[in-house]
């Protein structure tokens, strides 16, 4: 619990020394690849630079903090997780208040178990990879699917990783 602790004030950190943007409250709903239910609340902080710019799009993205808490059903089961990412995203260019975006990221994350499910993650650090689709409203709100995957890389055995994949929605603060 302690290293839970630590990583959520890293996290808060770091999110607070990014530059003044717009922030974001999240949430999303989802499963396992083996069937069992997560759920996550974020907190994002939209960058203010944007690289790329065309009239097909841009590239732009936000810092992202999240806490994802896994179900597998058993009494004692729920695992929890804090999550820190920088998030790559690119907004296609539209004539409409409606804004289609492709996001992918790598973070760090540290898990309150090794074991989440039937899965066997070897290290309670872990590193955070996503990739996902969605809308992006006038008001920065956003509406999208996501695949995330956790893993260790390999530094500690057993290194079996798991996935959630999810509905996402956050709403501009």
């Amino acid at each position: 619990m302690e290293k839970l602790l630590k990583a959520i004030i890293v996290s808060a950190a770091l999110l607070g020394c990014a530059s003044a943007s717009a922030i974001n409250l999240g949430g999303a709903i989802g499963s396992t690849g083996q069937g069992d239910f997560t759920g996550r609340i974020d907190i994002t902080k939209t960058w203010e630079k944007s690289w790329l710019n065309s009239d097909s799009g841009r590239l732009t993205g936000y810092w992202d903090t999240g806490l994802t808490h896994w179900e597998s059903g058993g009494k004692g089961s729920a695992k929890t997780a804090v999550s820190f990412s920088p998030v790559f995203a690119y907004e296609f260019s539209t004539n409409s208040e409606i804004t289609p975006f492709v996001e992918v990221g790598v973070g760090l994350s540290v898990f309150n178990h090794t074991r989440v499910g039937n899965r066997a993650l070897g290290s309670a650090f872990n590193f955070e990879d996503r990739l996902g689709a969605g809308l992006k409203f006038k008001d920065n709100s956003r509406v999208g699917v996501r695949v995330i995957h956790y893993s260790n890389a390999g530094i500690k055995e057993p290194n079996d990783g798991i996935e959630s994949y999810s509905i996402f929605y956050s709403h501009a603060l």
